[in-house]
């Protein structure tokens, strides 16, 4: 470890729970490196859609917690959404009611209103909350981090525990199977159909009758439409029957989109855990590791609260 310093960090991983952790260790003093396998353009997360809403993660209280404090930053970030990729955009949960809601969002979701039937043919809950251009955020993350003093190198790790670092933090997603092994992450895939945004300016979230899920969100200059939740499933490649599915779908929510120019499929693979693991753990030689993976589809959503908490436990003592 020569020519290192005492507070040296290497992040492994660049998607937005890797991006994100690296810039709050920045940002506290940490000299901080990421290293990635792919450049950030090609991560998991830059096919996201990507709402602010809790979805797949557990523990629920945690998960809760990490996700309102990630929503105050970017509630923060959406007052320079031509930089940062967050807007505050309005839309309907489907297939929700405000009794049904949970009081934590009743009380900091105050906007929350029930739709009317102009607005959403079944039950739904109308809201105002963060929606993430990736395209955009997943740059300025890395600009934020660089700007920062961090540095990102592409390097491909096979072995945790020869990463040359007092500290490492393991945020590989689905990679963690392999890397730490952990066997109990898995892929949930998701498939996404990009087209032309024939004038729809709200999203809406919702499950079709035959049980498939059914969205569609506007992003600068396209309309992204989903979904689809494939579990154990690895292909990357854009099913056909898939992509028609979904258009079909959310064709039944806003007839408009059944016309649409399709510019493109996008598809990802949610890492997928019974829980996050985020956890300390010293190593033998008296470094620490860090894992900080199976954030599922709600890694964006939890992402802040999530990176500050791993960043307390990367400076916690042994």
């Amino acid at each position: 470890m020569e020519n290192e310093l005492a507070d040296d960090v290497v992040v492994v991983g660049g998607g937005v729970i890797g991006l994100t952790t690296a810039v709050v260790l920045a940002e506290r003093g940490r000299r901080v490196r990421v290293w990635t396998r792919d450049p950030v353009e090609r991560t998991t997360s830059a096919v996201a859609g990507a709402l602010w809403w809790p979805y797949r993660i557990e523990p629920v209280a945690r998960a809760r917690a990490w996700a309102l404090r990630s929503l105050d930053v970017y509630e923060e970030l959406a007052a320079r959404p031509e930089v940062t990729g967050v807007r505050m955009v309005e839309g309907v949960l489907g297939e929700a009611d405000l009794d049904g809601a949970d009081a934590w969002a009743t009380v900091r979701l105050p906007g929350l209103r029930a739709t009317t039937a102009e607005e959403y043919a079944g039950t739904g809950v109308w809201a105002r909350l963060p929606l993430i251009d990736m395209s955009t955020h997943l740059p300025w993350l890395r600009e934020r981090f660089l700007a920062a003093g961090g540095a990102i190198e592409e390097r491909t790790v096979t072995d945790l525990a020869q990463v040359p670092a007092p500290v490492v933090v393991n945020c590989t997603g689905l990679g963690a199977r392999e890397l730490v092994p952990d066997a109990s992450v898995r892929p949930v895939r998701g498939q996404l159909v990009v087209v032309e945004n024939p004038g729809i300016r709200t999203w809406v979230v919702s499950t079709a009758p035959d049980g498939q899920p059914a969205y569609f969100f506007p992003q600068p200059g396209r309309l992204l439409l989903g979904g689809s939740a494939d579990e154990d499933a690895w292909s990357l490649e854009p099913d056909p029957a898939v992509a028609e599915a979904i258009v079909r779908r959310c064709a039944a929510l806003r007839p408009e989109i059944a016309g649409a120019r399709v510019l493109g499929h996008r598809v990802g693979l949610r890492p997928t855990r019974d829980a996050v693991r985020l956890e300390r753990e010293p190593l033998p030689d008296g470094r620490v590791l860090v894992h900080h993976y199976g954030h599922g589809g709600a890694g964006i959503t939890v992402a802040w609260g999530c990176a500050e908490e791993a960043a307390g436990l990367a400076a916690a003592s042994p």
